[in-house]
């Protein structure tokens, strides 16, 4: 077993979401969201921590990173969990951070999620994208949306991810994985393979720029199911992210596209638990309806709030609304929900109560 290998499964043994390792630092989790050091691990120089991370990169992998200074890969420990590793470089030398993800697929059902975000798995076109900052939970529930499409759908799923991360068995459906580096250039080139595979349901790991945006709403304007994530907050910031990515002389033309294109918007962010034991997710749910279209053309992106308000009986729901039930059924604190909030004021009531 590499040495690293310990850590990591210190990690998984102790429910944590990463470690954090940097040259001249002793090893850290992130346990319920909260930095926290390994008892007995000493602070690891650069010499100490690049021996660590060498032992389990290949040749061409090791190369990257000491030739550009970063490196992202996925890690598998069998029986443990596939990490997601992020190498880097920082002022004191090296630098690395792994994210567990967990080799079982937590089910729709068992993560808590709304049924609106539920039957997202049953639409037969359009783009769903599922957005929030580093951390959320994007692609947990991006998994077990994926996982219940496998368990119930006969189609062919590709996804297209920097790296890897859910590996999906195939069940009833097709599962291809692509990793960009490895069976793929950029997601870009990926997407523009993916028309001519007879795929239903594409997972676009991350939209990071223009030609990606395009090319995932091109795929989902031709009949596709697309799946896509961007590190945006709320409904009216990811639509007008997409539309900035845009040269100005081709953003009417992108309203357009987008608006007989996207099917949902899931914003998602994680908080503390109120017994500090875990952490749960809030979610502003935004859904297609007859009238969105026409806000997306207009740019009026400030209207979407008043879609949102009036769509809570087919599932929508804003973020504040969302945070609010969280402190009422008592599973978040009102300070927790206050940080996150949009809305501070109708919190601090709430947080005046609870002191």
């Amino acid at each position: 077993m590499a040495q690293i290998d310990r850590l990591l499964t210190h990690l998984k043994d102790q429910g944590g979401s990463d470690l954090h390792l940097a040259a001249g630092l002793e090893p850290r989790i992130r346990k319920s969201g909260r930095l926290v050091p390994i008892a007995g691990q000493q602070r690891l120089s650069d010499e100490m921590l690049r021996e660590l991370l060498e032992e389990i990169t290949s040749e061409k992998q090791w190369d990257e990173y000491t030739g550009c200074g970063d490196l992202d890969f996925a890690h598998a420990l069998p029986g443990v969990a596939r990490f997601r590793a992020n190498y880097f470089t920082q002022e004191n030398g090296a630098g690395a951070v792994f994210r567990i993800i967990p080799e079982e697929i937590v089910p729709a059902e068992k993560l808590g999620l709304c049924d609106a975000i539920v039957k997202l798995a049953d639409l037969e076109q359009g783009l769903v994208l599922v957005t929030g900052p580093t951390g959320s939970g994007k692609s947990t529930t991006l998994a077990a949306i994926i996982h219940r499409i496998n368990t119930r759908h006969a189609k062919h799923i590709v996804t297209i991810e920097d790296p890897v991360e859910f590996v999906h068995q195939n069940r009833k459906c097709v599962v291809s994985h692509r990793e960009v580096g490895d069976h793929t250039e950029g997601f870009a080139g990926a997407l523009r393979a993916v028309i001519r595979q007879d795929a239903n349901i594409i997972l676009v790991g991350e939209m990071r720029d223009y030609e990606t945006i395009s090319l995932a709403i091109t795929a989902a304007e031709m009949g596709s199911l697309v799946f896509g994530t961007l590190h945006t907050n709320g409904a009216a910031k990811t639509i007008d992210r997409i539309i900035d990515a845009f040269p100005a002389d081709e953003q009417s033309q992108a309203r357009m596209s987008l608006s007989e294109s996207l099917s949902a918007v899931v914003s998602q962010l994680l908080l503390a638990t109120a017994d500090g034991k875990g952490r749960c997710a809030a979610h502003e749910i935004l859904l297609r309806t007859s009238g969105l279209g026409n806000i997306i053309r207009e740019g009026n992106t400030p209207m979407l709030t008043s879609i949102i308000q009036g769509g809570k009986a087919v599932g929508m729901q804003s973020m504040d609304d969302c945070l609010f039930e969280l402190v009422k059924s008592g599973r978040v604190k009102a300070s927790e929900a206050l940080h996150k909030a949009t809305d501070k004021a109708r919190f601090e009531p709430l947080v005046a109560q609870q002191k």
